[in-house]
């Protein structure tokens, strides 16, 4: 038998061995080559996208293939740490060192030729299914057929055997002999029971403390000051937290003598304080990938949603249509007949804006009957204001009316009368970013002749919204955007616009995901055979089926969940923080991101457990 067919062999014959590294090379492959199907499509490719998005889907396809090199470099880096004792013998059998590291090579470029051809098969076959999420999400006016991708096939195929030829010849060429006696008893080899450090075991809680007590106090650009502090400290905390913290409360837990005889418990804190400990830098790998791919589609979400309501916010009317009171002409007329063409039924009010010399500046003031009709038209409380009262408006939602300078001046009647304003009322009902007066309809026609007119026209659709977006693309063709504005139309094209962002970010977010939930697979698995010999051990001391099952499953569920749980509260933190920033609500947001990605990984978990304690139940 040729040395070429015995690594072929080794790789066939060892399939369990194998197949997590194989499967989880295969979808980072597939997970590129499915963007890349997107990313050169022959609709995206053209006028559609300018250069500057192009360029930063150059740049994401870039990060993701970055990130699959060090992803698939420590796959294999893990993956050889567990055939230590594989190694031992083959050297007992007359191996030379040389060739284990032609063997690993060889075994490695195997694996990762049938991982570009399964992942770029299998995005093949899931493309279609891509190419009609990515049109819904970008709000595509045309649909993202499917197409024959030979560019992303060439580019995937030869970056990918390109990647796992410098990763096998690397990790090869690193390979270290260890004496033969350490290989041949692996990992049996004690190291002591693990000890936390008290001081760094309190500064892990002080630091992680810290940070977010700084992330959820403060508010506004402050958020950006502290954000580079905080996420140092923070991740400084996190690294402290499963080197030294877990390992604390474990050994706590092994001397609260009612806890530790209780049913099995002996049996899952014997060796756990062991496995945090060695585990802790994959933890810690694990906690942070995640925090980052649940922060990032979170901001991107959350910006998403603040960027809508704030069109929402800002312009309460379906359609507006602005323009000076000696310019007026027959555009209103022209805007209804659309709306009639296309079936868009609306109730429609009509006002002029009268601006007056107001201390130093000019300053709206409307008359009650004026504010009422379009409080009625947006559904909000009328006003009732007697003759010799004033109030001030300040826009719902907005920060930046002059509010306190408006409150402090007073206005003028031609009658001699002066008005003090006293109460400040919030309403959305005249869209006046900035703040402004509402006096009494019989005083309002004292006030005198105005510096400024402006008609203002709104329309809100009470029929017909399945065709707002058609009658709204036939008005903005007639008018500038800076006299006529189109609600639903506005964030509909900022749904397009930041739809491609968000579908660049949700792949990168995948492959971190994915990314960490192998490790967490590589890591249970490397003890995988430790594990059988123990539970071997016990079950024959009276250990059931039933409590192995649940020993291992409580087992695999801290080992699996720790840094997951760690990361989600991690990302809501930051998603926190960062509606602190925009002052805007992104609970909803955040829930269903982490929610999303929290149930991922319980099927995960449930997919990983089957097979493991499958695996470990065999050997009894």
């Amino acid at each position: 038998m040729t040395f070429r067919r015995f690594a072929f062999n080794n790789v066939i014959r060892n399939k369990r061995l194998y197949v997590a590294y194989f499967l989880s090379s295969m979808f980072t492959v597939m997970v590129f080559f499915t963007f890349a199907i997107f990313a050169f499509h022959p609709l995206l490719s053209g006028d559609e996208l300018n250069s500057n998005v192009q360029q930063g889907m150059n740049i994401a396809a870039g990060i993701i293939y970055v990130f699959s090199f060090f992803f698939v470099l420590y796959s294999m880096s893990s993956f050889l740490n567990t055939r230590k004792k594989e190694f031992g013998l083959l050297m007992i059998q007359g191996m030379s060192v040389r060739q284990i590291r032609l063997m690993v090579f060889m075994e490695n470029m195997l694996i990762g030729f049938f991982a570009t051809i399964g992942g770029i098969l299998l995005g093949l076959i899931f493309s279609k299914v891509i190419l009609l999420i990515a049109e819904n999400v970008l709000a595509m006016n045309e649909s993202l057929d499917f197409y024959l991708p030979i560019q992303a096939v060439l580019i995937t195929f030869v970056s990918f055997v390109l990647l796992f030829f410098v990763i096998s010849l690397f990790v090869s060429y690193v390979l270290r002999s260890r004496k033969l006696i350490d290989l041949i008893k692996g990992n049996k080899k004690t190291k002591g029971e693990p000890k936390a450090n008290l001081f760094l075991t309190l500064l892990a809680i002080l630091l992680i403390g810290g940070g977010y007590a700084v992330s959820l106090i403060v508010e506004g650009l402050i958020v950006i000051a502290v954000m580079l502090p905080v996420i140092i400290v923070v991740i400084i905390g996190t690294y402290l937290l499963f080197t030294q913290l877990s390992v604390y409360l474990i050994r706590r837990f092994k001397k609260n003598d009612s806890f530790f005889w209780r049913k099995t418990n002996m049996i899952l804190l014997s060796d756990l304080s062991f496995r945090m400990k060695d585990n802790a830098r994959t933890f810690f790998m694990v906690a942070i990938i995640s925090t980052v791919a649940f922060s990032a589609i979170g901001t991107l979400f959350g910006f998403q949603s603040f960027l809508a309501a704030g069109y929402k916010n800002n312009y309460p009317y379906s359609f507006e249509y602005r323009i000076d009171a000696d310019e007026e002409d027959q555009s209103v007329a022209v805007i209804e007949e659309v709306l009639k063409e296309e079936a868009v039924e609306t109730n429609y009010e009509h006002v002029v804006f009268h601006y007056y010399e107001i201390g130093e500046d000019s300053s709206l003031i409307a008359k009650e009957s004026d504010y009422n009709r379009f409080a009625q038209l947006l559904g909000e409380e009328t006003i009732d204001i007697a003759n010799g009262e004033v109030k001030v408006v300040e826009f719902t939602g907005t920060n930046f009316g002059q509010t306190e300078e408006l409150l402090e001046q007073s206005i003028e009647l031609s009658s001699g009368v002066t008005l003090l304003p006293e109460e400040v009322i919030y309403s959305r009902a005249l869209p006046e970013t900035d703040s402004y007066y509402v006096v009494s309809d019989q005083e309002f026609e004292q006030l005198g002749a105005p510096v400024r007119e402006t008609n203002y026209h709104a329309w809100q659709v009470t029929d017909g919204e399945e065709n707002v977006i058609a009658a709204s693309k036939k008005i903005e063709k007639l008018f500038p955007s800076y006299h006529f504005m189109a609600r639903e139309y506005a964030i509909y094209q900022l749904n397009m616009q930041y739809g491609l962002v968000l579908f660049v970010g949700l792949f990168i977010g995948i492959v971190f995901f994915v990314s960490a939930g192998s490790f967490l697979y590589f890591r249970l698995y490397a003890d995988l055979d430790e594990d059988k010999q123990k539970f071997h051990s016990i079950a024959k001391i009276g250990l059931t089926e039933k409590e192995l099952k649940k020993v291992l499953t409580r087992q695999t569920a801290i080992l699996f969940f720790t840094p997951i749980v760690v990361a989600l509260i991690h990302g809501a933190v930051a998603l926190t923080a960062l509606s602190r920033l925009f002052y805007h609500d992104l609970t909803k947001v955040s829930l269903s991101v982490l929610g999303v990605f929290l149930l991922i990984q319980i099927v995960y978990f449930y997919i990983v457990r089957f097979f493991y304690t499958k695996q470990v139940k065999a050997v009894l």
